[in-house]
């Protein structure tokens, strides 16, 4: 009997990996409130919601590492349930603005909301989904990040829909996609760059969303031409990733 308490996980121990769980869930919280913003044409409510969604999918990660979850909680698949969570809110969530907002063009929006789900099942069921180096290999079905582009840049609708397919394609493509938190290649700099992205985009996404990009530049220009240089740190990175050869496994 007491060599079968000592094996026992600590009770604050379990609660902890039980509140991870419960935090990480509240993700698909967050993405239906997002989805009700959505149905009440409010498209600023819609990426305050996914925003705080990607806060929480941004950390649990670390938090359930840090409380070693698939010890002292393994009834719960945390992997499932970051997928599952991760689906309905970068994937089926955005598709629904893209249909919902007419953000493609007349008569396209059915068939292209269909086709992000559709490429996307491939993108979480992809067993090679991650490097050994923990990029993402293939475009990772950040559908919202695409969507909140197109809000911001109040791009064309046609271009949206040549973006969109590119993506699609990309899902079967192994080109490398940084993951801000677990890449270590220029972690200093690339989590600082996250942050400046992401306080950039809550400012950029309340300016009115009718206002032309030129406008958003000339309302904000700091604002705006730091969120792009953000931006293109990623896009650099994920460059310099592809091209250099890949690591041996570690």
């Amino acid at each position: 009997m007491a060599d079968g308490q000592r094996l026992k996980p600590p009770k604050k121990e379990v609660a902890a990996a039980w509140a991870v769980h419960a935090f990480t869930a509240s993700g698909i919280v967050l993405g239906f409130l997002a989805l009700v913003a959505i149905l009440n044409g409010d498209k600023v409510a819609a990426f305050m919601w996914l925003g705080f969604a990607l806060f929480v999918d941004g950390i649990d990660g670390t938090l359930a590492r840090r409380v070693d979850v698939t010890r002292h909680a393994p009834q719960v698949d945390g992997q499932t349930l970051d997928n599952v969570i991760d689906y309905f809110n970068y994937t089926a969530v955005p598709a629904m603005m893209i249909y919902w907002f007419n953000l493609v063009p007349e008569n396209w929006e059915t068939a292209t909301a269909a086709g992000v789900m559709a490429v996307s099942c491939y993108t979480f069921a992809n067993t090679g989904m991650k490097t050994s180096d923990y990029y993402f290999s293939g475009f990772p079905a950040i559908w919202n990040l695409v969507v909140l582009a197109f809000h911001i840049l109040q791009t064309d609708p046609w271009l949206n829909l040549a973006v969109i397919a590119i993506c699609g394609v990309l899902t079967f493509v192994p080109w490398k996609w940084v993951h801000p938190l677990r890449v270590r290649d220029w972690r200093s700099v690339t989590i600082p760059m996250t942050v400046l992205w992401g306080a950039t985009s809550i400012r950029l996404v309340m300016i009115d969303p009718d206002l032309q990009v030129d406008k958003v530049a000339v309302i904000s220009p700091i604002v705006f031409w730091l969120w792009v240089i953000a931006s293109l740190y990623f896009v650099g990175i994920c460059v310099w990733r592809s091209l250099k050869p890949e690591p041996e496994e570690v």
